[in-house]
């Protein structure tokens, strides 16, 4: 039992730590499709502004709808 409360108190599990690296890359990556998908996003709107009679737009049938909201647990 002296093990196991050393290593919940006072060892790192070199798996976690490496989970949680996994995890930061991960996040880091998605943060940076989210700039480029913002930047593009931006970019496609002000095309759009550009040309507001622009019968290209005019006839696309595009339904948008709300996001759902993030899953917590």
């Amino acid at each position: 039992m002296a093990k196991a409360l050393l290593g919940y108190v006072g060892g790192s599990d070199p798996r976690l730590l490496a989970e949680m690296r996994r995890l930061q890359k991960r996040v880091q990556d998605l943060e940076s499709e989210l700039v480029r998908i913002q930047s593009e996003n931006d970019a496609l709107n002000a095309a759009v502004a550009q040309h507001p009679g622009d019968s290209l737009f005019e006839n696309m049938d595009i339904e948008v709808h709300q996001g759902e909201p993030a899953l917590t647990s």
